[in-house]
């Protein structure tokens, strides 16, 4: 699928409406859609950061050794090349808050969320961004180690429009991740139903592998009558699909347990590095598949994959 045109600072076309762009980067390639030049990844090497946690208590498994883990692309055991056990490094956050119609009676509740989120697990050592999407997408605070300063622009938001998440999603990937080093994680409020996004659920996806970026969602669909389960199956997969998680909280207890739980996640991982026994650069999906040696009743997270060359 061609990329859409796509700056910090431009004016999108977005389901027919024309919404300002507040980004703080320069775009990372060209944007008049004609001399657009693909991504070429060269697949010498596949980083994946590897969580293990207990299935019963939650609990994260540490002491593990290089040993103790199989990776396997499309089914094929690799050779693991590097491995480090991390703990405590800071994180790269980008925080996108849903300001559609959709969620207007729970915008409070999201506002409350989004602070809690800042203070609970954001540390000086850390950089937040902060997005708001609705029938656009609006960068709203830049990368910061500021959670004051993030939060003043929380309380902010007010609710209109469409639901643009896809655009999210794809834009904080490719503007503000791409390229970076340190653990990505992109953490999503909404009720997961998107309604005017240019981009597709699968091109967001696809540059998320590219950025090697985790994504984490709260979801709102508890606080109103309905469920919506198609919204609730949309972040399913697409946390699912990077190695994060998502939760569907109804009080405040369960969202305290849901931040200490993504804290702790982002904070304790295993670091595995491989080089691809296939050397074909052809673009396509490699899967990935990560295993423990002797554990039982574990819960292993990882991206479910990446792709092999082109990204268009």
């Amino acid at each position: 699928m061609a990329m859409k045109a796509r700056c910090w600072g431009i004016v999108l076309v977005s389901a027919g409406i024309l919404v300002s762009k507040v980004w703080g980067l320069p775009a990372q390639r060209p944007v008049d859609g004609t001399d657009q030049q693909p991504i070429r990844v060269e697949v010498d090497a596949v980083n994946l950061l590897v969580t293990v946690n207990h299935k019963k208590t939650g609990g994260f498994i540490d002491g593990l050794s290089i040993n103790d883990f199989v990776v396997e692309e499309n089914g094929v055991p690799q050779q693991i090349t590097n491995f480090t056990a991390h703990t405590n490094l800071p994180l790269i956050i980008a925080l996108a808050v849903d300001t559609s119609s959709s969620v207007k009676i729970k915008l409070k509740f999201e506002k409350e969320v989004a602070a809690d989120f800042i203070y609970s697990v954001m540390r000086p050592v850390d950089q937040a961004l902060l997005v708001e999407f609705d029938s656009g997408v609006t960068l709203l605070h830049d990368y910061t180690n500021d959670a004051n300063s993030i939060v003043r622009e929380i309380e902010k938001l007010s609710a209109g429009g469409g639901t643009s998440m896809y655009d999210a999603v794809y834009l904080i990937a490719e503007q503000k991740m791409l390229g970076l080093e340190g653990r990505k994680t992109i953490v999503i409020l909404s009720d997961g139903a998107d309604l005017t996004s240019s981009q597709s659920f699968e091109s967001a996806l696809r540059l998320c592998y590219h950025a090697e970026a985790t994504i984490f969602a709260i979801s709102t669909t508890r606080l109103g009558a309905d469920i919506d389960h198609e919204g609730d199956n949309t972040l399913v997969q697409m946390t699912e699909s990077t190695g994060g998680k998502v939760y569907f909280p109804v009080s405040t207890s369960e969202m305290s347990e849901a931040f200490q739980e993504i804290n702790e996640t982002l904070r304790n991982q295993y670091s595995i590095t491989y080089t691809p026994l296939n050397k074909e650069r052809d673009g396509t999906f490699r899967r990935l598949k990560v295993k423990v040696r002797g554990q039982d009743n574990i819960i292993i997270r990882h991206r479910k994959g990446y792709y092999a060359e082109v990204i268009e």
